[in-house]
């Protein structure tokens, strides 16, 4: 076994372990910040740069084969582009609507739909058996051109509701995002054989600085969380499971095949809700930011939970398929 190949495979079983464990830790640190707010709040102040060093472990992971599959299945990233930036922003504003809920709340999940893929999607279609290849690319280029996409989509569907600030928003992506991600970028070309020693490491400092940017705004978000759970929960969860099944249809009317059908659905019902709740931080209420600091737990749970729910359609399928072989070699024995 060359030495690439042991780096990967120490990889895979990182990132394997991660995902048993990612929405435990998820959990653990979002009702930290929510039950004890007085040991979390001075995370809150440091969420944006919590979430830029987030970005930036992802700028590390990223590789010149993650652009090429944009060349090699534009069609592929095409639909799911899209699908991510019409499906779930319509999604929130047509369950804050169809709820009643405050236009607080609504703008909150408007927001939520209108950011990026999240980075923990990647793992997500990794263990849901997609196209992780393809996810990379898909969360690569919805976070680059958030800076231009999110804000015009917040004042096209939320504006009625909030003022919003275009530049500002814009401003606040870039220096959260596009920054981190690029200097991450900088760093693996620059240090690239380093930079592989530890890609072991990085999914574990992706989740425990996320585990801290949740515990931050779960502490910020404590007061209304607690008054306005219930809705604003069954909310997110309506919108996540509404964005992995239209994602799905989606990317079926494309005529992708399976394992690009789930990816799609998996990059478009996973946000990087950690971005939506301090923008809405900065730029909105508490209130606002509910949907997202609630979606930084849930979506990790819905991605495993629906990738749980693939692994037992695979289990029937093939289970099927082996009976259906086992009948047909004894037909065959028997000369049928």
């Amino acid at each position: 076994m060359n030495e690439k190949q042991k780096i990967l495979d120490k990889e895979n079983k990182s990132v394997r372990t991660a995902v048993i464990y990612f929405p435990v830790i998820i959990l653990i640190a979002g009702g930290f910040g929510l039950f004890f707010p007085n040991f979390s709040m001075p995370l809150n102040p440091a969420v944006p740069y919590l979430l830029g060093v987030v970005m930036f472990t992802m700028g590390l992971t990223i590789k010149a084969p993650d652009f090429k599959i944009i060349l090699e299945k534009p069609q592929s990233v095409i639909i799911g582009f899209f699908s991510q930036y019409l499906i779930m922003p319509l999604t929130g504003l047509g369950i804050g609507v169809l709820l009643n809920l405050d236009p607080l709340l609504i703008v909150g999940l408007i927001l939520l739909g209108s950011v990026p893929g999240g980075a923990s999607s990647n793992i997500v279609a990794y263990l849901a058996k997609g196209n992780v290849a393809l996810s990379v690319a898909m969360t690569t280029l919805s976070t680059l051109l958030a800076p231009l996409v999110t804000p015009l989509i917040l004042l096209w569907l939320a504006g009625s509701y909030l003022p919003v600030s275009f530049w500002s928003m814009l401003t606040d992506i870039m220096q959260m995002v596009i920054v981190p991600v690029l200097l991450g970028l900088i760093v693996r070309v620059l240090s690239k054989k380093f930079v592989e020693k530890i890609t072991p490491m990085i999914p574990w400092i992706s989740v425990s600085v996320l585990a801290l940017v949740i515990a931050g705004i779960m502490a910020g978000n404590a007061d209304v969380f607690l008054s306005s759970a219930a809705v604003a929960i069954f909310a997110v969860i309506l919108h996540n499971a509404i964005g992995f099944m239209l994602g799905y249809a989606a990317a079926k009317i494309g005529r992708l095949d399976r394992r690009e059908r789930r990816t799609v659905a998996i990059e478009v019902g996973m946000q990087n809700a950690g971005l939506a709740a301090a923008l809405a931080n900065s730029h909105f209420s508490p209130l606002a930011a509910l949907p997202a600091a609630i979606a930084t737990i849930w979506h990790n749970i819905g991605g495993a939970l629906f990738s749980f729910i693939l692994g037992m359609i695979d289990n029937a399928r093939e289970k099927k398929s082996n009976e259906q072989k086992k009948v047909s070699k004894e037909l065959s024995k028997n000369g049928v």
